[in-house]
């Protein structure tokens, strides 16, 4: 892990949150990275310690973050986050694309359509329409 942040010039986070991976980046990681690396974050906010991020974006090591989630979403407007110049924010769309919304949407129609047929699909717990 060490190596990983003191070498990397980007560093991008793809986990799913567990208690194992809370916290997992934490201020001693942020701290080795060098001050033209990036620090990704695509997955879960909570994966990386967000006040050791802010004070590492400062110190600028890390020199740039790219997040797309946070400990709270959506991110609040007043947050530091969104007052420093060397990070780039989305509001969690990392997944979405032109194919992501065409299934969403096809399977939310095709859902309702079913349900008001009074054949439902996509029941995980049919026993609760007996």
């Amino acid at each position: 892990k060490d190596e990983l942040f003191a070498s990397s010039d980007v560093v991008s986070i793809h986990l799913v949150l567990s208690d194992r991976t809370r916290g997992l980046v934490n201020s001693a990681d942020l701290a080795k990275m060098k001050s033209s690396a990036i620090l990704v974050n695509v997955s879960r906010g909570p994966i990386v310690d967000e006040e050791a991020l802010l004070s590492a974006l400062k110190a600028g090591r890390p020199g740039h973050a790219a997040l797309d989630v946070y400990d709270r979403e959506p991110l609040p407007a007043e947050h530091a986050l969104r007052k420093l110049e060397n990070v780039t924010l989305s509001p969690h769309l990392g997944y979405v694309n032109a194919e992501n919304y065409r299934v969403f949407y096809r399977d939310t129609v095709e859902n309702v359509a079913a349900w008001i047929a009074g054949t439902p699909v996509r029941v995980l717990n049919p026993e609760a329409l007996a």
